[in-house]
């Protein structure tokens, strides 16, 4: 029996009590996995997993075979982290998470990454919760807004401000605002938040704003592509409609009342950030994220402005 036949797809079922989750994790069938962990139990003679069409638990039997895989999964990896960093070179898989309003400007620059490190083969999760680094193996999350979690190690990658867009169609059609409170005169277009809530405007010396919306959507790239098709007046980050303000597809508005948004981070583990690939994705997200770099952030092309 091979002793490491299997041992994956079960523990990533254990940590997500879920065969798709754990499929999803490791980028196969949900089939496949079953099938793995059916595998491992006969060979085991025992029942590792309880199954029902709703639940998935642990046996007693699978919790103390989970505690020995992990703890040999995590031997192994420290092994290849030792000999990663005894050679300096940033090589292997580097599990990246990241939420849809990052993953964008990342994905936009990898091919800088490649370049420079092309054995490192990137992972990106993109969702909007909060990955949990050690349980999932996720070497880097990309986050917006408060850390509460002061085990990690967090880089400081911006502090963007939130822009305020709409398309020269709308602006010819609807008028441009000369404050926030003309807003109410506007169609406003609304990011909903993981928790369902719609995110209200943000300026600086004012109270936020909730004018009538004309649109609620919960993907902030669809968001964008919403003000730049000339329905309404959005508020995004900066980086986020830094390509469409490059090409013209959408003009900030009220750029002098312009509030500063919630930080932008990237955490690991203490024990991975001297891992070279990890330091080498550390210090690329760092430049893309850069507002100095005037190709990623351009400089903001104003409603008033010819």
């Amino acid at each position: 029996m091979d002793p490491f036949a299997g041992v994956l797809p079960f523990l990533h079922v254990a940590e997500e009590k879920s065969f798709r989750r754990a499929a999803a994790r490791l980028g196969v069938s949900t089939a496949a996995v079953s099938k793995a962990v059916a595998k491992l139990e006969r060979e085991l003679g025992v029942t590792l997993l309880e199954r029902t069409s709703r639940h998935v638990a642990l046996t007693r039997e699978g919790e103390s075979y989970a505690a020995r895989c992990r703890e040999a999964v995590d031997a192994l990896r420290a092994g290849r982290e030792v000999v990663a960093r005894a050679t300096g070179v940033a090589e292997g898989d580097l599990r990246v998470s990241a939420s849809a309003v990052l993953a964008p400007p990342v994905i936009a620059a990898l091919p800088r990454f490649r370049a420079r490190y092309p054995r490192v083969i990137v992972h990106l999760s993109v969702n909007d919760r909060l990955a949990r680094l050690a349980e999932e193996e996720i070497d880097i999350a990309l986050r917006v807004g408060d850390l509460a979690d002061s085990a990690l190690v967090a880089r400081r990658l911006c502090a963007p401000r939130w822009t305020t867009v709409a398309s020269p169609s709308y602006l010819a059609r609807k008028g441009t605002p000369a404050s926030p409170a003309e807003l109410a005169e506007h169609d406003c277009l609304y990011f909903v938040t993981p928790r369902g809530k719609p995110r209200p405007f943000a300026f600086r010396e004012h109270a936020p704003l909730e004018p009538d919306g004309v649109l609620y959507i919960d993907q902030g790239d669809l968001l964008l592509q919403a003000a730049a098709s000339g329905l309404g007046v959005a508020q995004v980050l900066d980086f986020m409609a830094a390509p469409l303000l490059r090409d013209g597809r959408v003009v900030e508005l009220l750029g002098e009342h312009a509030a500063p948004g919630a930080g932008v981070h990237a955490v690991c583990l203490p024990r991975r950030k001297s891992v070279p690939r990890v330091r080498a994705f550390l210090d690329f997200v760092a430049e893309v994220f850069d507002p100095r770099d005037g190709n990623k952030i351009p400089p903001l092309r104003r409603a008033n402005e010819k």
